[in-house]
């Protein structure tokens, strides 16, 4: 399981704060793009195929077919992402990618706004540069699953796991330390993400897309913190 491992290879602070960090940036981002993207998930990509089969049947224009790109982007930004692992020297380098990402992301949107008023056109591109981004988070928990305490975009493994460690926890009473701790752990994982998808909701309400630049810089910041950590 993936708290034990994590706990004799890393200092167990670093390894929470990365965890609860990336959780609540996938939340945060899957749910903005949902909200001020016409409902296309950047972080659950495959959750694009239902949502583009629903607006066909309801038909929609042209742009359900839109979300269909989705899939081919987040496959590419994995191979990048592999790519940049393999080269590089410090291991969160993919995260200082994806920070850069979302902060100019977010940020044209704010100036195009700006410069020529809220226009459609933005939306896809810009969407589309989060699905990049988050096919580059993704990259990260597969290479360096050490760093964090499981999954950090997609929660079904988690809640599967948080399942199977509370089951456990009932037969023996709560009497498993390995047990509570790897629980503790899931909850760290899901409390971050549900936290993420409420601030995204929020923010992407009554901010739009440009609210993406807030989890960009949180991401350079998390790289600053973390320079010195080698791939090896």
């Amino acid at each position: 399981m993936y708290p034990p491992q994590n706990a004799t290879s890393h200092p167990t602070k670093n390894i929470w704060y990365t965890t609860l960090l990336l959780t609540i940036i996938a939340g945060f981002c899957d749910t903005v793009t949902f909200v001020a993207a016409d409902a296309l998930f950047s972080a659950h990509v495959t959750g694009n195929f239902i949502v583009f089969a629903y607006q066909i049947v309801k038909g929609s224009d042209i742009l359900a077919w839109v979300k269909l790109l989705t899939f081919p982007i987040f496959i590419v930004a994995v191979m990048v992402g592999g790519r940049i692992g393999a080269t590089a020297t410090n291991r969160y380098k993919l995260l200082l990618w994806e920070g850069v990402l979302l902060t100019v992301g977010g940020l044209t949107v704010l100036l195009l706004n700006y410069m020529y008023g809220y226009s459609n056109w933005i939306i896809y591109p810009v969407a589309m540069t989060v699905v990049f981004a988050m096919g580059l988070q993704n990259a990260f928990g597969k290479l360096y699953a050490k760093e964090t305490y499981g999954p950090t975009t997609m929660m079904t493994g988690n809640v599967t796991q948080a399942a199977l460690d509370l089951g456990n926890l009932f037969r023996t009473r709560f009497k498993d330390s390995v047990d509570i701790i790897n629980f503790k752990t899931q909850l760290v994982t899901l409390s971050g993400f549900l936290a993420g998808c409420f601030l995204g909701a929020v923010s992407g309400n009554f901010f739009g897309l440009a609210t993406i630049a807030v989890p960009g810089v949180a991401l350079l910041i998390c790289y600053l913190k973390n320079r010195n950590k080698t791939s090896a």
